[in-house]
């Protein structure tokens, strides 16, 4: 099986690397793919958001599955197109992926379902927003405004904030820009990223994760893409994940059916554990960055096979998946700046030693790697339990040079301490 994966990040590098490893896949291809995947699979230079173009590159490549990582893709139909010309492909079609890039059609299907998540509020005019941010945040008993861009933002069009002004200027901002607004009522408890692979009303969960979205060690500053991540998570009890499932995701992945719009493809669940049980904070349509790393580090089943009986309508009929013992975690290193305008350009050493999956980063003639973007590498490590775990990915990140890189020093912290202390 040749297998063709869309995307440049260090997700596509985490799904090209636990593809190498199913005996099935014969080869790899990745477009346009980024300095560490070339060591792994083929790459090719292509407009990842034309239908024609991916088209025309997985009948080059002579490609058995297409995975597309990116949720820009999905959203404009790329996966609808490839469908339409007999390939098959893991990623959900143009309607389906609406889950993630209309937050507004999103709460509508929860709302049908039953789905717990928080109160909210679209704001289209900005004659509005004053007399809609009176319905949040301190005002309305809860300790913050979350404002929220309606449609794409790459995980960063999200503030959460006490202060009324820094709510009403991201919201102002995002409505000079055009795009709606959505205001939502806080969510308490920590919060979990669960990956189902979907197919219909087929739905096959894996490990649950934990990612860091702000940029400084203790949750403070912007949000970002994710800083970091771990899997598994020793506090989730095995009642709370099966009610996210069966609670859930299943049915959100029916009412999807029902509507016509059935999903195929990775159905990301983003929660808050709440005092009330597990409350929805966001889907998204395609695999989560830096989850991923993290979670595909400790999956043993051969995700091609995996991937393509989804992508075939087949994943009734797949085995129960199989996981290895112990935890993983990963940390990202970006560059100076970011989440601001980041510096590019430095050179990078230690980037290919092992557990290093590459996001921002590109080859210069010289055959030096330098940083490319904001995201620049995440490091994973595995171990026994999280503890070691993070003692790996520490060891590893220790080794690499970036002028002016960051990272946060916290991933996976508080998880390992309570799980020492049990």
């Amino acid at each position: 099986m040749r297998v063709l994966v869309i995307g440049s990040g260090a997700r596509e590098h985490a799904l090209l690397l636990a593809l190498s490893r199913d005996p099935k896949v014969t080869g790899l291809i990745v477009a346009p793919g980024n300095a560490g995947t070339a060591r792994l699979a083929e790459q090719h230079d292509v407009d990842i958001t034309s239908g024609d173009d991916v088209i025309a590159l997985a009948r080059k490549v002579e490609a058995d599955l297409v995975v597309i990582g990116p949720e820009v893709p999905l959203v404009l139909g790329v996966a609808d197109a490839l469908r339409a010309a007999g390939i098959v492909c893991f990623g959900p079609g143009k309607d389906a992926a609406r889950i993630e890039g209309s937050k507004a059609f999103a709460k509508e299907v929860m709302a049908a379902v039953g789905v717990r998540t928080a109160s909210s509020e679209i704001v289209d005019n900005p004659a509005h927003l004053d007399a809609a941010l009176d319905h949040f945040g301190p005002a309305a008993g809860d300790p913050a405004w979350v404002v929220k861009d309606d449609s794409l933002a790459a995980g960063k069009g999200v503030v959460v904030t006490p202060e009324r002004e820094v709510a009403r200027a991201h919201a102002a901002g995002l409505l000079d820009a055009g795009h709606p607004v959505l205001l939502e009522s806080f969510l308490d408890g920590p919060e979990v990223s669960l990956f189902c692979v979907v197919d219909g009303a087929t739905v096959v969960p894996l490990l649950p994760a934990q990612d860091f979205k702000r940029v400084g060690d203790g949750d403070v500053g912007p949000n970002t893409g994710g800083m970091g991540a771990y899997a598994p998570l020793p506090w989730l009890t095995d009642t709370a994940y099966r009610e996210i499932v069966t609670g859930i995701v299943e049915p959100v992945a029916a009412e999807l059916v029902r509507r016509g719009n059935a999903f195929n493809g990775l159905l990301y669940a983003g929660l808050a554990i709440t005092s009330n049980g597990p409350a929805v904070v966001e889907f998204n349509c395609r695999f989560g960055d830096p989850e991923t790393q993290a979670v595909l580090a400790l999956l043993e089943s051969p995700l091609g096979q995996l991937l393509h009986a989804a992508g075939s309508g087949k994943l009734a009929e797949f085995d129960e998946l199989r996981w290895r013992d112990g935890a993983a975690v990963t940390v990202v290193l970006a560059a100076e700046n970011y989440p601001g305008f980041p510096r590019v350009g430095d050179v990078i050493s230690g980037s290919e030693a092992d557990g290093v999956l590459h996001a921002g980063t590109a080859r210069r003639e010289d055959g030096a790697i330098v940083s490319s973007g904001g995201r620049v590498l995440s490091v994973v490590g595995t171990g026994d339990d999280l503890t070691a775990a993070r003692t790996r990915a520490y060891e590893i990140l220790d080794s690499i040079r970036l002028p002016g890189g960051h990272f946060r020093t916290d991933i996976a912290l508080r998880a390992a301490e309570e799980q020492l202390s049990r």
